[in-house]
């Protein structure tokens, strides 16, 4: 059985990975300002494999890491890269609280508990994503004052929110089949 499972979550983490990698590249609801892309829906994939566990998370993190080499600039794929480090932690704190996930479980203030839970990883998200760009935005020749408000006001602000969206849209996703995820039987 563990065998099963081993190979249930590296299917699942091919099929998310798929679908991080083609979530940014095709979809046509993305602002692009590198070194900041902004594609609603191309954290969905990272975040159900967060829920689904931390290896899953951690492979379709860096799976849709290297699948951002080809046709992303260096810095976009400098802060896919950072994915790893929240959805990690995300993905470590719900293996101790799986019952926040678990639909199906009464949970009381779950709503409250997702949202702080959102809310820490989408500032975890937005800060390294923010330090990744520093290093881009001072080299561009712009007054102190002018790289400052773009990295707290389009990077830092516009990855948190964009962050939160996408974890709200995940959690749609995944309160209907994560019963089934968690019921499911391979042989």
């Amino acid at each position: 059985m563990v065998k099963s499972k081993s190979l249930y979550h590296l299917a699942l983490a091919g099929v998310l990975c798929a679908i991080g990698i083609i979530i940014p590249i095709f979809s046509p609801v993305k602002i692009r300002l590198d070194p900041m892309s902004f594609t609603l829906a191309s954290h969905v994939a990272i975040f159900l494999a967060m829920f689904i566990s931390p290896a899953v998370g951690v492979a379709v993190s860096v799976g849709t890491t290297l699948g951002f080499l080809v046709g992303f600039t260096m810095p976009v794929v400098l802060r896919a890269l950072t994915h790893v480090v929240w959805v990690a932690l995300g993905a470590y704190y719900l293996q101790k609280h799986p019952e926040l996930i678990d639909f199906r479980q009464q949970v009381e203030n779950r709503n409250a508990k997702l949202f702080g839970l959102g809310a820490v990883l989408s500032i975890i998200h937005a800060a390294l994503e923010t330090l990744v760009c520093v290093p881009v935005y001072f080299g561009q020749g712009l007054s102190g004052a002018e790289t400052v408000r773009i990295l707290l006001g389009l990077v830092l602000l516009g990855s948190f929110i964009h962050s939160m969206i996408d974890y709200a849209l995940s959690l749609l996703i995944w309160r209907p089949v994560s019963g089934t995820m968690r019921t499911s039987r391979v042989s």
